[in-house]
């Protein structure tokens, strides 16, 4: 009986291979899981559109809502970045990574799985702004946050849509079966699209850069005649650094009212945005106080405080005291003045207020329109600026994100980081504060502080 030998040398066959069977199953790795897409790969699709789905969250979002969202941020003219992520997604340093590689000003919105967050540049909109429009959105479904969140953002962010979006061309691909003269007059429709977007773009920058020079020669004006005063003041003071009873102190004054009288001129000389005056404005209330300083020495005066200059004039020099002053339609509020402008208040009288040239005649300059701000913001920075013109024109205007865009971030802080405005290309230049550190009690890095997306809002 042969056949049972050969029966049981394949049984033991079939089991040895069996075994082997299972010992590979065994110590075969599992399939590596499919890789998150790169922070660079995400960045390099926002330059070319406004919103970015992953494929690996294409279920959040149909591609339908996605293109009527990047139409919706690219009509309206505004650095709006959307990237939609699947959950798990790498979160560490997240937005500060993809602010990086985008290299563009803006304003930055990611959803991750469930959860929402959201960045910006402050020249673009400021961080409690930002930190607003998440907190509104919380909680609702994808394409109900992000519409919601886009519409919001649209009206009260600064900037303009960078150029890159108006300018990527697309790859060529073989046409699928798809008739040549129909590939043909889409590509027209494609271009001529293209064109008049760009044309926009550009239109919307000249108006722009327009407006900016306007509002420069409209602050040259006044900041000459501050530097024209500030200069006859060095004239009539009669100082001589050698004359009888001068001291090491009083010669340290007058170098200092000097170096600021001729800072101020230079520094205007080379201003070419109406931000830059803040830094010249700063120089002049340095030379007065240092003045105010000189005159107590000689007159054998206690040394004045420090205090902010007239509210009605800056070149009536340090205020000395605060009153109540209560603009036209406006809530009464405490403003410093000099010794003769508390005194007329104290009589009923109106004060000698600094007016400016507008379109309706000689007016406040916090009533003669944003371009004043920078010269205020230099003569009143430390914060005391919203106090002052609360209820103003200027104020109101001051405190949109509009205004920041266009002639600074806040009030006293004018010219964000860089002096880039959005949509403009400043690579890895850019405040990491606005993107990052400095919320949530995690270590500074996190999407959303403490580790939780979302947290420390």
């Amino acid at each position: 009986m042969k056949s049972a030998p050969r029966t049981r040398g394949l049984l033991r066959l079939a089991a040895a291979l069996a075994l082997a069977a299972l010992t590979v199953l065994w110590v075969a790795p599992a399939p590596p899981a499919a890789a998150a897409t790169s922070v660079s790969t995400i960045a390099e699709a926002l330059r070319d559109s406004p919103v970015y789905v992953d494929p690996a969250a294409s279920d959040q979002l149909p591609t339908a809502d996605a293109t009527t969202l990047a139409d919706q941020i690219e009509n309206a003219d505004k650095p709006l970045f959307i990237a939609v992520l699947p959950a798990g997604y790498p979160t560490q340093n997240l937005f500060t990574k993809l602010r990086t590689a985008t290299g563009i000003t803006g304003l930055y919105a990611i959803r991750l799985g469930d959860a929402f967050d959201a960045r910006a540049d402050s020249t673009v909109l400021p961080r409690s702004a930002v930190q607003n429009l998440v907190t509104t959105v919380a909680g609702e479904d994808t394409r109900s946050q992000l519409s919601d969140f886009t519409n919001s953002a649209l009206t009260n962010m600064g900037g303009s849509a960078p150029a890159s979006w108006n300018s990527s061309s697309s790859s060529s691909s073989s046409d699928g079966g798809v008739p040549t003269g129909a590939l043909i007059t889409l590509g027209a429709v494609l271009v001529a699209g293209g064109a008049g977007g760009y044309a926009l773009v550009r239109r919307n920058r000249r108006r722009h850069e327009e407006e900016q020079r306007a509002a420069l020669e409209k602050l040259r004006v006044v900041v000459d005649e501050d530097i024209t005063a500030f200069g006859e003041e060095l004239d009539r003071l009669d100082f001589h650094p050698a004359e009888r009873g001068a001291d090491d102190a009083m010669r340290a004054d007058y170098e200092r009212a000097l170096d600021a009288y001729e800072q101020a001129k230079t520094l205007m000389a080379e201003v070419r945005r109406p931000e830059e005056v803040r830094a010249v404005t700063q120089a002049l209330e340095e030379g007065r106080f240092s003045l105010a300083q000189l005159a107590a020495r000689r007159e054998g005066r206690p040394l004045p405080e420090r205090r902010a200059p007239c509210f009605f004039d800056p070149r009536h020099g340090p205020s000395v005291t605060d009153a109540t002053w209560t603009p036209p339609s406006g809530a009464p509020r405490e403003v410093p003045v000099c010794a003769a402008d508390a005194t007329r208040l104290a009589d009923g009288r109106d004060p000698v207020m600094r007016e400016v040239d507008t379109d309706a005649g000689r007016r406040p300059y916090w009533d003669a329109g944003p371009a004043y701000g920078p010269w205020a913001g230099g003569y009143f920075g430390g914060g005391i600026l919203p106090g002052l013109l609360v209820g103003t024109v200027l104020g109101s205007m001051m405190a949109t994100p509009a205004y920041a865009s266009d002639y600074g971030t806040g009030y006293g802080d004018f010219g964000g980081p860089g002096g880039y405005e959005g949509g403009d290309v400043s690579g890895a230049n850019f405040d990491s504060d606005d993107f990052g550190g400095g919320f949530g009690g995690g270590d500074g890095g996190d999407f959303g502080g403490g580790g939780d997306f979302g947290g420390g809002f």
